[in-house]
């Protein structure tokens, strides 16, 4: 059986036993989520290394971080490094979107290196082996070859995969009707999308997704329903093509659920901050609660080399509106390949939304960490403030750049005219009157 078939059971299995102590949380009541699928647990049964991570409703908001090489930049030691700083970071998962370079030394390095959850997506390498190796054209991939990409990564230990099943001859020609200014931008959704055009064929994902089913059972690996017509900049929000997706997304989930197979849905992408919130409360009603994984959203299209902090913003509502999981974006989005220090920062930003996030939807323990923050700052006790820190080697280094604070205590910004100082010394006043 299927973890989600156990959990129907009532079978809490060691990996659910293992992500629940993770998380935290009451082994029956995570069994009960998986069970009814508002929960899923991304573990391949062919990873040895890896924790299950537990994603979904009433969970702490996860955070992902995608890395890869690309044709331009193909090195195994900087994505290693990029791996590490993820990780350290507080990152929950990995991506490895690998197009160039030795994709499969790279994924095997990754998933040998961590015990993070390791996402991917298969169609990716399909189309540059396609390219490299069997000297084809992308579109000129068969659906066996898609598939037996699928089956690679799968077999090397990937916990889930993005297959972009919503991209369909109706899909594409709601998009084509009602216009778009940036059409698709997801990778693996203009792929399909180019390679339906060439071939005059439905997509192979989506026509034959019974047989993905079947491929995924014996892995026990998460699929997760990929966004091919998330909007690329906020004029294609919430558009026809997206909802289309949406839609179709929600019927593939209870065939996936029927199978036994665990799944998330993918979600925008740029988004007006007006329309978050109505996008998550639809996506949990069409698709039927199931775990929502968003990449951002970003909220405006102005901030290019600041896009962590429009991810933030986005997806500190998103994950206050119901949203499960956030797919980090780093300065880097829009411009280039992200550096290491962009992988951080990207990291940090979707870690403070995911926490402002978590405050709103009364996960155990969040607000507790800032009334414990809250203490040390009134207490001046920067070895706790630096321990509580979403980041503590920044905070730690920045306190430490001016030598000067530790003369009298407090920060450069108040020295001895420190709030904190001050009624504290107000409050000795009045204990001293008041004996």
């Amino acid at each position: 059986m299927t973890l989600m078939e156990s959990a129907r059971q009532g079978i809490i299995t060691d990996t659910l036993r293992q992500a629940a102590e993770i998380e935290g949380v009451d082994a029956e009541w995570l069994r009960a989520r998986v069970a009814e699928g508002t929960a899923c647990i991304c573990h391949n049964v062919k990873r040895k290394n890896g924790k299950p991570l537990a994603v979904g409703k009433g969970l702490s908001t996860k955070v992902n971080a995608n890395i890869g090489t690309s044709k331009d930049d193909t090195s195994i030691d900087n994505e290693m490094e990029k791996a590490r700083v993820a990780v350290a970071a507080g990152a929950h998962a990995l991506m490895d979107l690998s197009t160039g370079g030795p994709i499969d030394e790279i994924r095997a390095a990754i998933i040998a290196e961590t015990d993070a959850c390791i996402g991917s997506v298969p169609l990716y390498q399909a189309a540059v082996d396609t390219i490299a190796k069997k000297k084809k054209a992308m579109v000129q991939m068969t659906v066996d070859e898609i598939f037996d990409g699928i089956k690679k990564h799968l077999d090397d230990g990937v916990d889930f995969i993005t297959v972009h099943c919503g991209v369909t001859q109706i899909t594409l020609d709601r998009m084509d009707r009602e216009g778009r200014m940036m059409d698709v931008v997801s990778r693996g959704g203009s792929f399909t999308a180019k390679w339906m055009a060439f071939n005059k064929a439905e997509n192979p994902l989506y026509e034959h997704f019974d047989r993905l089913l079947e491929l995924v059972r014996p892995y026990d690996a998460v699929l997760s329903l990929g966004d091919g017509f998330r909007p690329g900049c906020l004029h294609d929000a919430t558009d026809r093509a997206q909802i289309q997706e949406l839609l179709i997304l929600g019927e593939l989930t209870n065939r996936a659920w029927d199978a036994g197979i665990q799944v998330m849905i993918e979600g925008p992408g740029h988004v007006p901050l007006d329309q978050v919130k109505a996008n998550i409360e639809l996506q949990k009603q069409v698709c039927h609660g199931a775990p929502f994984y968003v990449l951002g959203p970003l909220v405006t299209d102005l901030a290019a080399g600041y896009d962590h902090i429009t991810c933030a913003i986005g997806g500190a509502l998103a994950a206050s509106s119901g949203a499960d999981f956030l797919c980090y974006v780093t300065p880097s989005e829009h411009l280039c390949l992200p550096n290491v220090q962009d992988v951080h920062e990207g990291v940090i930003a979707s870690r403070i939304a995911a926490h402002a996030a978590d405050i709103v939807k009364q996960v155990p323990g969040a607000i507790e960490k800032d009334h414990a923050m809250a203490q040390a700052r009134k207490d001046l006790d920067w070895e706790k403030q630096f321990e509580l820190s979403l980041d503590p080697v920044k905070a730690r280094e920045r306190r430490e750049s001016n030598k000067a604070a530790d003369e009298h205590g407090a920060c450069t910004m108040c020295g001895d005219l420190c709030a904190v100082k001050v009624m504290d010394e107000r409050r000795e006043e009045l204990d001293k009157k008041a004996s």
